[in-house]
């Protein structure tokens, strides 16, 4: 299969994710790769300890598992790197006997559910279409360890999109696990939906110099966000609409990290005081209702779009960065074709730009599937490619 080069256009066409504008940076816009954080090499002890765990009662269980554990570990502060936090997360075990070896892992990514503590996934539940992919996994023999992220169930706001944050926590979720007295294999797969896409993406990039002792084997990811400097043209070029937009929600969360990473930008005073009663609840709301007060208050792109907005953009941006397209291992990427939440144009230039790059990738579309069908339609080719990557088989890929 060939990724052929998209316009300008076609990218302005497809980039629906934030409707909101913001300024050029000055890469040149024709670039695929975006700028990368700083990365921070820690693998001190104290990362990825398990501090605690308590057994999740039988109704909360995913359907497919027999047991499973909350737990809280240790793990670095992504934004800074280098305070030491503790995350929460969950581990899922399937029916029957161990094998010898232990369950083979799969290290989940949640997606988008919110910024708030009340949003943490191990303690507020799932949606429906994750508990329908993580059943598929745990009826077929796989252990699943799913982190929080940083900031979710335990203190300070969730810098939302960032990727090392997630890349950390879902590393140190790993070691925890693997670490304690659970029979479970040493290698691992991590895979991600969306935000988690992006959290598994940077899981490989962030491995060989932060947890290098981890077999990490490979990892799948679905609606893959992507915002190299031609995204972030286009989405200057788009400008902010009058027309009440559910997407603007996810810009509002994206302009929260801007507060966490620029001390100098304060969400309250960058928008219309008008507005802020409607802004404000981005901070506890998690995300279904989050979109549906955006959709009711007709809240629109322009009216979130003010010089401080657009100044902080490119800021958020950078930390959302992925810190390599070259990735350390194979990597599955399913697309919906009709995903307007992370357009099939922007994960196409992303695989476009990761084989450039000199990854392995095995690339699927899926015809007439969004967002949440990509996902979902993309598990029995997710599977394949996983079960290679358990037998130690190197995926023949699609890059040309």
């Amino acid at each position: 299969m060939t990724f052929e080069k998209f316009s300008l256009v076609s990218t302005l066409l497809g980039c629906l994710l934030f409707a909101c504008s913001a300024p050029p940076t000055d890469q040149n816009p024709s670039t695929n790769e975006a700028p990368a954080p700083a990365e921070t090499v820690s693998t001190a002890p104290q990362m990825g300890q398990l501090l605690s765990q308590s057994d999740i009662e039988a109704d909360d269980l995913i359907p497919g598992a027999t047991s499973g554990v909350r737990i809280r570990y240790t793990s670095l502060d992504g934004l800074d790197g280098e305070t030491p936090i503790e995350v929460t997360g969950a581990l899922y075990l399937p029916a029957g006997t161990a094998p010898e070896e232990g369950w083979p892992l799969i290290a989940w990514s949640h997606g988008t559910v919110g910024i708030a503590d009340a949003c943490a996934p191990s303690t507020a539940g799932r949606s429906e279409r994750d508990l329908t992919y993580l059943s598929y996994w745990l009826e077929r023999g796989y252990a699943i360890v799913a982190s929080d992220y940083q900031g979710l169930g335990t203190p300070d706001i969730h810098p939302y999109m960032a990727t090392r944050p997630m890349a950390y926590n879902t590393l140190d979720g790993i070691r925890a696990v693997q670490q304690a007295d659970f029979p479970l294999t040493d290698a691992v797969v991590v895979t991600g939906q969306s935000q988690g896409a992006s959290a598994a993406i940077a899981t490989a990039g962030f491995a060989p110099g932060y947890a290098p002792e981890i077999d990490l084997r490979a990892i799948s990811a679905t609606g893959v966000p992507y915002f190299p400097p031609l995204i972030q043209a286009a989405l200057a070029a788009q400008g902010g609409g009058d027309t009440p937009d559910p997407n603007v929600a996810l810009g509002l969360y994206m302009l929260t990290l801007g507060e966490l990473v620029d001390p100098n930008f304060v969400l309250k005073d960058a928008v219309d005081e008008e507005i802020w009663p409607v802004v404000s609840q981005v901070y506890e709301k998690c995300v279904f209702d989050f979109v549906d007060i955006v959709v009711e208050a007709g809240l629109t792109s322009r009216q979130i779009t003010t010089p401080e907005t657009q100044r902080i953009f490119p800021v958020a941006f950078s930390a959302m960065a992925y810190p390599s397209l070259e990735l350390s291992v194979p990597a599955f990427v399913g697309m919906g074709e009709t995903d307007t939440i992370t357009p099939l144009a922007m994960q196409k230039l992303f695989v476009q730009a990761a084989c450039e790059a000199g990854s392995n990738i095995e690339a699927r579309e899926y015809a007439g599937a969004g967002h949440n069908g990509g996902l979902l339609q993309s598990m029995p080719d997710a599977e394949a490619f996983i079960e290679k990557a358990f037998r130690g088989q190197t995926p023949e890929g699609s890059c040309e």
